[in-house]
């Protein structure tokens, strides 16, 4: 068949996008997985945690600075304010978000968030080697979170908790007879053995979610383009297709 015989030539020599994607195979159909809370929860975390990363770096190491007295434009006051405004946020999303933990529906509670079932361990192996491109095709299907996905967003909670209470350790160092001080600065900075170390930790942890956010896109959109099952807009509309014909691991009720 030459080129301009091939699906998606029009007579006219020009390519017919809309042909070119061939219709799935399967009997398909759109099944409803992250409820309203989780999905707001997840953009919020998502804006928060960029807004953290960027006036962190900057109250870090001024990455540009402004003419004149720094009373006349306190600049590194406002970024101060606008980076524990965000932190403010995130503790209030991660409530929410543990809140979801034992209220949400099935996909959402905790027992599908950590890998607790033998099954997700025996499928591991699996989905590492789907990771690497390496006969994907017989990787076990999950609606949900993969095992993959559980152990590594049980991590990322893990480090998220770290660096919160770093955090609030050097904002109490504002107020020496505050209560972040008492409760935060003064302990944590014993357990690590001085304030330079708890900034380091909370530095280092920064580093973590630089690494974490860009990948975590790459591996949704990628996923979302060899599946084709709209995994990536389920975040959004709350759903995805899946094929009737295909038995999915977490599909049945635990």
């Amino acid at each position: 068949m030459s080129a301009r015989q091939a699906p998606g030539w029009r007579p006219d020599g020009q390519v017919d996008l809309k042909k070119q994607v061939l219709p799935r195979k399967g009997r398909y159909q759109w099944v409803y997985l992250w409820d309203w809370p989780l999905r707001i929860t997840h953009w919020v975390t998502a804006i928060t945690i960029v807004t953290l990363i960027v006036t962190g770096f900057y109250i870090g190491g001024p990455y540009f600075v402004t003419r004149g007295e720094a009373s006349e434009h306190f600049l590194m006051g406002r970024v101060r304010l606008v980076h524990f405004s965000a932190a403010g946020v995130l503790v209030a999303a991660a409530i929410g978000r543990i809140y979801g933990l034992f209220a949400g529906n099935r996909f959402e509670r905790w027992k599908a968030l950590f890998p607790v079932h033998a099954r997700d361990w025996q499928h591991m192996k699996e989905q590492l080697r789907a990771y690497f491109l390496i006969r994907p095709e017989s990787a076990p299907q999950y609606l949900g979170h993969n095992p993959l996905q559980q152990v590594s967003y049980t991590l990322l909670y893990l480090i998220a908790i770290v660096a919160m209470t770093t955090g609030f350790a050097l904002y109490g160092e504002s107020s020496p007879s505050g209560f972040f001080h008492a409760v935060f600065t003064h302990p944590v900075s014993s357990l690590l053995g001085g304030i330079q170390r708890v900034r380091f930790v909370h530095h280092i942890l920064t580093w973590v979610f630089m690494t974490f956010v860009p990948l975590h896109v790459y591996l949704a959109m990628r996923m979302d383009l060899l599946e084709q099952t709209g995994t990536v807009s389920s975040i959004v509309s709350g759903g995805r297709f899946v094929n009737r014909d295909v038995t999915y691991a977490d599909g049945a009720e635990d």
